[in-house]
């Protein structure tokens, strides 16, 4: 060996000793991480924009959806309308902390209900972490009980178009808080928790499309018919007294749908921009389409056609928005809304029911419709998300199945309910209280002081 080699060996070997703790620390250390969970992280950015969703849902409810239904009554229920909305706002509220989330997301393995183990918010503190989609990543459990609140709050408010103008509020007050009891919990548990019965089936719902708008669509068609029609319905004018506050309403809910269904993302990332970006085109679609449809059958384009469709894409959309392309909810949005146009232009005139504010029309056949099509529009293929092993048929099948356990479930338990109620309180105010107008004869108010 040359000589100069050995004085290189000799001069590296010390190096090469004092080396080896190191190396020996770095290889613990990776086979430690091997072994060791993945750490709970919590983003500040994550909880920010949860924060906003969760404030927007709420913006949808009061003003956006009492100022729309508001506008489509006659001026003479404008109050009531404004009344009720606010009142099961707070109402639900209240019993989602003593007992809805525990009853949706309570945890445990039962497939239609989470039991009682998170009732009055038990076990919950500033330091419990939620999980999202992604692993490891964790937002603060009472965000995310506040963000479902407000889900569990404007769903039952929906219910109350089916029947605008005739409902006792005493009656309505004690059916909604068996509704949300009875069917509202059960539901969000089924779809969104992991031990769900419709989630274990593989049901896609992203943002609601069952859990809020097929729900709260069978409802409504469900008390229009047990309340019955209107006086003069089909011979007075019921026009909306304001298609101003109509607009202005619809415009908010558009608003505040970002946080309904981005916010549903449960994270600011790229799932959530995706879920943003379809709530756009899903609901500019839905608008052309109607108007369109309106100028060629009609000759002229409503305020209150757009406004119609504006919503039918945003409940089309919302089971859709994370999971299908930008083009997809464009689809989407255009072919719910002309499906909702023939409803409450064809069908309900054809069937003569007076469901006042086409609830079911809009919100019940768009949900229904959204949630078909999700199983179509999520594939990679047609611009979607999913896999290249994800099957059209299989999902849209799934689909299908819960759409229809949905419309059973909510169909069936709320004539039950609205019977029980209508027995023990009365669901319909008097002709003549009707006559005069609910503002006056139920809250003692007016909208308008002419």
């Amino acid at each position: 060996m040359p000589k100069y080699l050995k004085y290189l060996m000799a001069a590296s070997l010390p190096a090469a000793l004092m080396a080896l703790p190191a190396i020996a620390q770095d290889a613990q250390a990776l086979a430690a991480s091997d072994i060791a969970p993945v750490v709970d992280t919590m983003d500040k950015g994550d909880v920010a924009w949860m924060m906003v969703s969760s404030l927007l849902v709420l913006f949808m409810i009061l003003p956006g959806l009492a100022l729309f239904y508001g506008g489509l009554v006659r001026s003479k229920n404008m109050l009531s309308v404004l009344m009720q909305c606010t009142i099961i706002t707070a109402m639900v509220m209240v019993i989602w902390v003593f007992y809805g989330y525990s009853m949706a997301f309570g945890g445990g393995t039962n497939p239609f209900w989470g039991g009682l183990g998170k009732t009055f918010l038990s076990g919950v503190t500033m330091d419990s972490m939620s999980a999202t989609f992604s692993e490891g990543v964790v937002i603060p459990e009472y965000v995310f009980i506040v963000f479902q609140m407000t889900f569990a709050a404007i769903t039952p408010a929906l219910i109350i178009g089916g029947f605008a103008e005739r409902v006792r509020f005493s009656g309505l007050i004690a059916f909604i808080l068996l509704w949300v009891t009875f069917v509202y919990f059960p539901i969000a548990h089924m779809v969104w928790d992991g031990a769900g019965y419709l989630f274990n089936m593989g049901a896609l719902d992203f943002a609601g499309g069952t859990v809020v708008h097929i729900n709260a669509g069978m409802a409504s068609l469900v008390g229009a018919l047990v309340i019955g029609k209107r006086i003069g319905y089909g011979r007075d004018n019921m026009a909306p007294h304001s298609m101003t506050l109509t607009m202005v309403g619809a415009s908010i809910l558009w608003v505040g749908w970002f946080g309904f269904n981005a916010g549903s993302n449960l994270e600011a990332n790229g799932g959530a921009a995706l879920a943003m970006i379809n709530t756009f085109t899903a609901t500019a679609g839905a608008i052309l389409a109607w108007s369109l449809i309106e100028a060629v059958t009609r000759g002229k384009a409503s305020m209150l056609g757009a406004a119609s469709g504006m919503v039918a894409g945003l409940v089309a959309v919302t089971p859709a928005a994370g999971t299908v392309g930008p083009v997809g909810a464009i689809a989407i949005g255009a072919i719910a809304s002309a499906i909702c146009y023939f409803f409450v232009d064809v069908v309900k005139n054809s069937l003569g029911y007076d469901d006042s504010l086409d609830v079911f029309g809009v919100h019940g056949i768009g949900g229904i419709v959204g949630a078909i099509l999700t199983g179509v529009f999520s594939a990679a293929s047609l611009g979607g998300v999913m896999g290249d092993d994800y099957s059209i048929a299989g999902q849209t099948l799934i689909q299908a199945k819960a759409v229809g356990i949905t419309i059973v479930w909510s169909g069936v338990i709320s004539f039950i309910l609205y019977k029980i109620v209508d027995m023990v309180i009365g669901l319909r105010v008097s002709a003549d209280d009707e006559m005069q107008g609910l503002d006056a004869t139920s809250h003692g108010e007016s909208a308008y002081h002419l």
